[in-house]
């Protein structure tokens, strides 16, 4: 799926043919954005979602990604290609940490990607085998800006018309398009990532707009040729991760023009992210929890029962022997004193 949650709307782009999005105006609240992602990957949530534009789904078959892109400072987009959008209500900051969290519990074995990064603020945080796939990824914005100077960059692809190299809010723009294309071309170059049994999931925000629209305004040609871009950008970013997921990908845009409330997020810095790569290295989250976990207790907590009970069933039964009539040896020995 793809999903783009556009100033106040949700409209869902593209969808596998197991997840239904229905069509109609049903408001969805900002704080429910990650319960919607939860859901479609085949994850339960703490309380039901009483939204009718999501449909349950099979039991037996959940999307291969999950990608969430939030845009910030932005009114619109242009992304022609909607099946379904819904009015959002109540655009407050939101994160996919406790959809994270899920993931690694219960696919920590075959080591699912696990990705959430933010180029402007130099944040980032990896799971799994996002370690080895994204360790060249560029984050910060040195890296970024060395990254658009070399061969291959998006400055030589992409119609820049009244946006500047040179200009600082119009380079963080481009670093944050051009960490978009990467993404991609390293998901091309590692294609095993989208073949294994484990949902991939994958965070990104993205603030170049905003930047733009506080310094140029938003009736400025800067600015409506960055929308321009950025609406075709993540178009085919999408149809990208959509088509390296063999159809079984789902992928949120979310633009809010403002949060209502400034974001509170638990992340790593980018020095912790790089003890991650090293395999032996802890993870910092809560204890490691087994999907079969509640399979185990049942059997440990019954046993225990049996043995307990059987325990007590024969130490009632030896106390009311009679040994005369139920021991061989009591029986032959009270013979000898009756002979004697």
């Amino acid at each position: 799926h793809l999903f783009c949650v556009c100033g106040d709307t949700l409209s869902v782009l593209q969808a596998p043919g197991f997840v239904s999005f229905q069509r109609g105006d049903w408001p969805v609240s900002g704080e429910k954005i990650p319960d919607i992602v939860a859901l479609t990957m085949g994850f339960s949530v703490p309380e039901d979602l009483s939204w009718p534009g999501l449909l349950a789904g099979p039991l037996f078959q959940r999307p291969r990604a999950n990608v969430l892109v939030v845009v910030r400072g932005v009114d619109d987009l242009d992304l022609p290609q909607s099946v379904a959008s819904y009015p959002l209500e109540n655009p407050v900051p939101f994160t996919l940490d406790s959809v994270a969290e899920t993931v690694h519990s219960l696919f920590a074995e075959d080591t699912p990607v696990v990705l959430q990064l933010a180029p402007s603020e130099e944040r980032l945080y990896m799971l799994g085998k996002a370690n080895a796939v994204f360790e060249d990824l560029p984050v910060t914005l040195q890296q970024i800006r060395a990254r658009l100077s070399q061969d291959g960059s998006v400055l030589s692809s992409l119609p820049l018309n009244s946006l500047s190299r040179n200009a600082e809010a119009d380079l963080l723009f481009l670093s944050e398009v051009q960490v978009l294309h990467d993404i991609t071309a390293l998901l091309q170059r590692h294609r095993h990532l989208a073949k294994d049994h484990s949902p991939d999931l994958y965070s990104l925000e993205l603030s170049g707009l905003e930047e733009l629209s506080r310094l140029y305004g938003k009736d400025s040609p800067q600015y409506r040729d960055a929308k321009a871009i950025l609406a075709s950008v993540l178009q085919k970013f999408a149809e990208d991760i959509y088509g390296l997921y063999g159809n079984s990908a789902v992928v949120e845009v979310v633009t809010v023009k403002t949060f209502e409330a400034p974001l509170t997020r638990r992340s790593r810095s980018i020095l912790e992210s790089k003890q991650i790569s090293n395999p032996g290295s802890p993870y910092n989250l809560a204890y490691k929890y087994n999907f079969q976990y509640a399979v185990i207790f049942n059997i440990v907590l019954w046993l225990m029962i049996a043995l307990a009970l059987a325990v007590i069933v024969v130490s009632y039964n030896l106390w009311n022997m009679d040994p005369g009539y139920d021991s061989i040896i009591y029986r032959m020995t009270n013979q000898k004193i009756r002979m004697d």
